[in-house]
């Protein structure tokens, strides 16, 4: 955080001086007021209600970012969560389904989050639409399973993506190709709010525009702002009117996360008769994992606690898979008239991400950002499912793409399932180096995607390339030091093998 901001931040956090406190933030909330008018008297009349409704939202945002002090969470008061808060996926599949699946499902919307565009992996545009399956798009996959469930059980279970300003017109391009499919698919946007500079805390933008130079100065706030976009949309209503009733929340980029027949049946029909309004898919955590959010009780609530709240003497702690076994997948499961109850109230209380930004001038900005799970506070009756942990495969880069992409997983009505011919459930560990961090250079490495049923663990650094049919087996390093380069030949078997130097497979 910035001298000045950090200095607020001490101030804050210093007993004795309310007053002065209240001054300067009395000041720093009118500085604010100034500029976000001043960037509203530039809206066009058709963009006017949407931006005053953004910059609205961003006034609240910012003014409990000038409340809160230090790290949100008393680490005192952080326990485990009582053993029945958080259940084993096992014993909600042990209850079967009922014959009348199809009301059930009837009663369901899928909603995506759609706002990430595909720079972390070298691509333009939304994330979605990278082809990771046989030419198929995270936005195909999803499409696929949803029509899947509808043409098998008959139903009316519609799909609506949560888009940002970055992936909205992209998006509504290709949908048109899904206009004959069984699916009926909704958008909204989320939010766009202002980046502020770090020193000043104003935002950067001088007006309401978001193109070409201008692209900077704003960004979607995180997923926590799905309430509120999700309600100021209409769409919620329309979809409680239709008598839907709950939402099953997802990351775009998860395989792993498709509808749930058992867990809905829970929230549907629960064995206590009392509903849950809101369900979090917890998973184990493994090493890969130990930054991942965890569920834990805190004042007498289910609270999610995510690494940015720890205090710094706490972290490793935190880290420790011993006392926190578990962590958020971010597949959630929430009851829409619960989200508009509180939406009303103004009761959903999301503890504040300050994300600091380096722009491409070299101009430090933060951005204030809050994430879907931390609600989970806010409702009542919430609860943890203990899921296994293959409904949560997230595509984060291209290390992750080779996996999907392989003979690990086979694709059936757009959901990936690990291959029965692979003798341990787990996943290898994977690690692709920067030659192929850009999906396009990736691509150019691999003639054809290696058999990986029997491998445990690949390395690969520098400048390497397979060939044709190629099998890993077991633990396989393929270090090309600076300057050489190595071509695996068509056709070869690496089993526990490591492979260094250079090795040139020229065409004569």
């Amino acid at each position: 955080m910035s001298s000045f901001a950090q200095d607020f931040r001490k101030a804050m956090s210093q007993a004795g001086t309310s007053q002065f406190q209240e001054v300067i933030r009395q000041e720093l909330e009118y500085s604010m007021k100034v500029e976000l008018d001043k960037i509203l008297s530039t809206a066009p009349s058709n963009e006017l209600e949407h931006t005053k409704k953004d910059l609205e939202g961003f006034k609240k945002l910012f003014h409990r970012f000038l409340q809160e002090k230090g790290p949100s969470v008393d680490w005192g008061k952080i326990q485990r969560p009582p053993e029945d808060s958080i259940q084993p996926y096992e014993k909600i599949k042990a209850r079967g389904l009922p014959d009348n699946i199809a009301s059930v499902l009837n009663k369901l919307v899928v909603v995506k989050l759609n706002g990430g565009l595909g720079t972390s992996m070298g691509c333009k545009g939304p994330k979605s639409l990278i082809g990771v399956r046989n030419e198929n798009t995270f936005l195909d996959l999803t499409v696929q399973q949803i029509e899947h469930l509808n043409k098998t059980y008959n139903t009316d279970v519609p799909l609506v993506l949560m888009n940002s300003f970055n992936t909205d017109e992209d998006t509504k391009k290709i949908l048109q190709k899904y206009s004959h499919s069984r699916v009926k698919i909704y958008t909204f946007n989320q939010s766009r709010y202002p980046r502020i500079n770090k020193e000043t805390l104003l935002p950067i933008a001088k007006d309401v525009s978001y193109s070409g130079e201008n692209t900077e100065c704003w960004y979607p706030p995180g997923h926590g702002d799905i309430y509120a976009s999700f309600y100021n949309s209409g769409l919620l209503d329309n979809l409680i009117g239709e008598g839907k009733e709950y939402i099953f929340v997802s990351n775009i980029d998860n395989l792993g996360a498709t509808v749930d027949l058992y867990i809905l049946n829970h929230l549907m029909n629960p064995p206590n008769g009392k509903r849950c309004e809101f369900v979090m898919e917890v998973t184990n955590k493994t090493r890969a994992d130990v930054k991942g959010g965890t569920l834990t009780q805190y004042e007498n609530k289910l609270r999610l606690v995510e690494i940015a709240q720890v205090p710094k003497a706490h972290v490793d702690e935190f880290k420790s898979v011993s006392k926190f076994k578990i962590f958020n997948t971010n597949n959630l499961w929430i009851a829409l008239s619960a989200i508009k109850r509180l939406q009303e109230k103004n009761a959903i209380d999301m503890e504040i991400i300050v994300n600091p930004k380096t722009l491409d001038g070299g101009l430090n900005v933060i951005q204030l950002e809050t994430a879907v799970g931390a609600a989970i506070k806010s409702f009542e009756n919430s609860l943890g499912i203990n899921v296994p942990r293959s409904r949560f495969l997230p595509v984060k880069t291209t290390s992750d793409l080779l996996l999907v992409m392989s003979n690990l997983y086979s694709l059936n009505a757009g959901s990936l399932t690990m291959s029965e011919k692979r003798e341990f459930p787990t996943v290898p560990l994977v690690k692709l180096g920067s030659s192929f961090t850009k999906v396009q250079d990736y691509l150019r490495r691999f003639e054809s995607i290696p058999d990986m049923l029997e491998l445990d663990h690949l390395t690969v650094s520098g400048d390497v390339t397979f060939g044709k049919n190629v099998s890993l087996k077991g633990t396989v390093i393929i270090i090309a030091n600076h300057g050489d380069r190595i071509d695996i030949p068509a056709g070869a078997l690496l089993e526990n093998k490591i492979v260094s130097g250079n090795l040139r497979i020229l065409d004569h």
